[in-house]
């Protein structure tokens, strides 16, 4: 059954802008782009006010995660930190691999388990926003790990492929320590274009020379396809970064209703700065994954946040008036059938 309305997506509901989708049907398809990306990086670099030394191409943040995990696996590490709730792969990838990984749920259980683990030296993941809670970490938090990645041996990993769609508040990273860590960036999320796998790591200003050539080195030939290329370069235009701020208003009044709806269905709802959130309807265990079935037929598409380390909860994302009717519609019939 085809998906009319997908709540599952945490991508952009209203893009792609129209400058994106004109550079991506005008992608040269007939030759391999430059396989050093020489001036895709240079203009990501000049945009990031950066060298293009730190611009480090990648197939999207999934693929960035493996090939950052396996860099530093080759570089002596045998252990990753990971959020959970969290993003899967990030645990996927050091479980391939066979190394050990440690899920923490808040700042306060990641800054422990750090403490002890100082000489060893990991792997430490941290998304901010975080995918899927949608929350931020607190300020204080940074404070506290900039004090702890300047005394130990960790590789630090920030995913910030949700940061382009905050829709409260500034950025609460601090300048000082982004520019010590390893960030993924994939603007597909932002640009409604989930289907084009683009994105890059920036690398910190000072990176570690083994784990930075290891990374290099294990890059795929041509990593970025032609249309991939386009779409980075489409990110950074001034239309395209004009084009986000209505996007995000327009967004924040959407999940605004669609929390109402949401509550009066019963539905407990957790806080979230972006355009998706955790949510737990009245109905668990097999009643729950029965009337998520039925919605899917009706070609309403939830995502079922087990996996993502969250068990009886959904991950909605906010989308347009006629489908957040569609859903608590559906929603509502369910419950009068089983009633």
């Amino acid at each position: 059954h085809a998906v009319v309305y997908d709540f599952s997506t945490n991508a952009n509901p209203l893009g792609p802008p129209e400058a994106v989708t004109a550079a991506v049907q005008c992608a040269d398809r007939h030759r391999y782009p430059d396989p050093d990306y020489a001036a895709l990086r240079a203009q990501l670099a000049a945009w990031h006010g950066v060298s293009s030394r730190r611009v480090l191409p990648t197939a999207g943040t999934s693929e960035a995660i493996r090939r950052l995990t396996l860099a530093a696996h080759l570089q002596g590490l045998r252990e990753v930190w990971a959020p959970r709730p969290g993003y899967g792969d990030y645990a996927f990838a050091a479980r391939a691999l066979g190394m050990h990984v440690h899920d923490y749920d808040d700042a306060e259980s990641l800054l422990r388990g750090l403490a002890h683990a100082a000489d060893k030296g990991a792997l430490v993941w941290l998304c901010e926003p975080n995918n899927p809670t949608g929350r931020s970490l607190p300020a204080s938090c940074w404070t506290a790990l900039l004090q702890v990645r300047g005394a130990s041996r960790h590789v630090w990993a920030l995913d910030r492929a949700y940061e382009p769609l905050r829709l409260q508040g500034g950025d609460p990273v601090p300048a000082a320590w982004a520019d010590q860590v390893w960030q993924c960036l994939s603007p597909n999320k932002a640009l409604g274009m989930t289907g084009v796998r683009a994105g890059y790591l920036l690398a910190p200003c000072d990176p570690a020379a083994g784990l930075y050539a290891a990374l290099l080195q294990l890059a795929p030939s041509w990593v970025l396809s032609a249309e991939g290329v386009a779409l980075l370069g489409a990110w950074v235009e001034p239309a395209v970064q004009a084009w986000l701020p209505p996007c995000r208003d327009t967004l924040s009044r959407w999940a605004q209703a669609q929390r109402k709806a949401l509550h009066e269905l019963g539905w407990v709802q957790d806080p979230a700065v972006v355009p998706f959130w955790l949510v737990r309807p009245p109905e668990q265990g097999t009643a729950l994954a029965q009337r998520l079935a039925q919605m899917r037929l009706e070609g309403i598409k939830l995502r079922d946040a087990s996996s993502l380390g969250r068990p009886g909860w959904l991950r909605v994302s906010a989308q347009a008036p006629d489908a957040q009717q569609a859903l608590a519609s559906a929603w509502r019939r369910g419950a009068e059938a089983a009633a």
